[in-house]
């Protein structure tokens, strides 16, 4: 394809994502308003927040979208440990590799340079707002460290393969002519290099500029869909960059990976586009809830500030009704015929009604953004073993909607992203480095969180139950010591519990322990045993001597 038709490609997309802006627009004005830029131009220095009367709404997506962060990928623990995608394969040797790799991700990951922390920042409150995010993967132009990048949804737009998996990306952007000249010295169009080398440069200069990543079988350039030797694509995605406004390509590169990583929430089936369960359940309680704070804001100001019923031509100028006012009164008004001034009677009653309305407001948009159900429980001491876990799977039900998606398609991707384009860059050494018994195998990830936290602690529930009446069984029936694998149990538990590889011996070094300790307990049977006979051959001679052969031998 040349140019001109990757434009029109694009462009095909983003009219049919046309609607959806106002529908974001509208979610932004409401609860995102320093997003809120998707139908409309923001200005420098203007009030995002202008035409809102409570900043509830605002609290309750910010809440949700930093909660992600903190539960989710806190910085107080590892909260993503790589794994080998069958458990049977790790071996002693192949569990310490994937520890090393775990920490050499990490740190890659939040190295300063790499921007992780801003671009999943702008992701979680995408995410919470709009139910979905555009974030990128990739080795800054410096070649010695990564770069993520959360770009704006209005800027974006994608589709999906018979699979169901996105695949094709195209993204507006908008950077300047010398930002232009850095990342492309040698194919920027002879125009956009007059506009820095010209007698007015202008380097700040905006050009509209596309990028796209779409699968090299459907951009046909021969020279991106070469295949090895079992038929799959050496490089089955391409990355073209394109001046629009010259029609001028000035990359197109293959990739071995989609670096784009767009996380969805809750997807309608017959659109690759997600929603937030959240804002889709609060955006009606958002506007009632500023229509309801607009009217008693003004029943409340009434109430302080009420109107006021004057005598006509008895009033000598305007009415003063701020402190230390004075209100000049005509002297040959009778005021039997009643006030010259007073406030306006009023029905206040409906106040306190229009205060519990609203507080009601409130409680159903917290539930709508699964605040009431982002703690994790507590355990009080009179609980008992049952209750606690009862409370545990309760909390499971209620969290599994939040954490499942965002560790599946946010979490989950993120990091696989991430794990390939350090292999690809040779982060973690060569191939003859990475232990047998998983090279060659796709890695996965487990994750930290409330919800596995609750998961694991109930499978140690479980183990201290089985514990427990294994101990008051075992009174009664010594059999069933052969019943229950103890050995196996403990290290499923320290396993779960993503305690550190080198704190758990290998099984087989575990085993040749277990042999050399019974060893060494038969040797001193043994030894016993030789000195009981020794001392009883002893016993025997001295006998012998005392009586004599023929009274032993009687």
């Amino acid at each position: 394809m040349d140019a001109k038709a990757l434009i029109t490609r694009g462009d095909q997309l983003f009219s049919k994502r046309g609607s959806l802006l106002s529908l974001w627009q509208e979610i932004a004005d409401q609860c995102y308003p320093e997003r809120a830029d998707f139908t409309v131009t923001r200005t420098l220095g203007e009030d995002f927040a202008g035409h809102l009367t409570t900043s509830y709404p605002i609290m309750m997506r910010r809440d949700l979208g930093n909660s992600f962060a903190s539960m989710l990928r806190s910085t107080a623990v590892d909260w993503f440990a790589i794994r080998a995608s069958r458990e049977e394969y790790e071996d002693q040797a192949a569990k310490e590799w994937l520890e090393w790799a775990t920490g050499t991700m990490r740190r890659a990951m939040y190295d300063r340079r790499s921007k992780f922390t801003r671009a999943t920042k702008e992701g979680d409150h995408d995410f919470a707002a709009f139910g979905q995010a555009v974030m990128s993967v990739d080795i800054n132009r410096h070649g010695d460290g990564l770069l993520f990048r959360c770009w704006h949804l209005r800027d974006c737009a994608w589709s999906e393969n018979e699979d169901g998996d996105i695949d094709e990306l195209h993204r507006k952007w908008k950077p300047t002519a010398a930002q232009i000249a850095k990342l492309f010295p040698f194919t920027i169009h002879p125009k956009v290099m007059e506009r820095l080398t010209g007698a007015a440069p202008t380097p700040y200069a905006e050009l509209q500029v596309r990028h796209i990543v779409m699968p090299s079988e459907d951009f046909g350039d021969p020279r991106w869909t070469r295949r090895n030797r079992i038929g799959q694509l050496i490089t089955p995605f391409v990355s073209i960059f394109i001046d629009v406004e010259h029609m001028h390509i000035m990359e197109c590169v293959g990739q071995r990976r989609f670096k784009y990583v767009v996380p969805r929430w809750q997807t309608v089936s017959g659109s690759q586009y997600a929603f937030s369960p959240a804002t889709v359940a609060g955006l009606p309680d958002m506007r009632l809830l500023q229509d309801m704070s607009r009217v008693l804001l003004e029943a409340g100001e009434k109430a302080t500030n009420p109107p006021m019923v004057a005598v006509q031509e008895a009033i000598r100028g305007d009415v003063s009704i701020f402190a230390g006012g004075i209100t000049w009164v005509d002297q040959e008004y009778d005021e039997r015929l009643g006030e010259v001034l007073r406030p306006l009677t009023q029905d206040k009653s409906g106040l306190p009604i229009g205060i519990d309305m609203r507080k009601d407001v409130m409680m159903m948009l917290r539930e709508g953004f699964f605040l009431n159900t982002l703690t994790l429980p507590q355990n009080g001491p009179e609980m008992t073993a049952y209750e606690v876990g009862q409370r545990i799977q309760e909390y499971i039900r209620q969290a599994s909607p939040i954490f499942e998606p965002m560790e599946d398609e946010y979490n989950g991707a993120l990091c696989e992203t991430t794990f390939d384009v350090l292999m690809d860059g040779g982060a973690f050494g060569g191939a003859d480095e990475i232990p047998e018994s998983i090279r060659g195998d796709e890695v996965g990830f487990r994750f930290e969180s409330p919800l596995h936290e609750a998961i694991e602690r109930q499978k140690g529930q479980k183990f201290a139950e089985v514990s427990q009446l294994f101990a008051q069984t075992v009174q009664v029936e010594p059999s069933v010591q052969a019943d229950v694998d103890f050995r196996t149990a403990f290290r499923d538990v320290i396993t779960s519990l993503g305690a550190p590889a080198k704190w758990l011996r290998s099984e087989d070094e575990a085993d040749r322990l277990i042999d050399e300790q019974a060893a060494e307990e038969n040797a001193a049977k043994m030894l016993e045993a030789m000195g009981a006979g020794a001392n009883v051959a002893e016993q025997i001679g001295k006998a012998n001597q005392v009586l004599g052969p023929e009274e032993m031998a009687a």
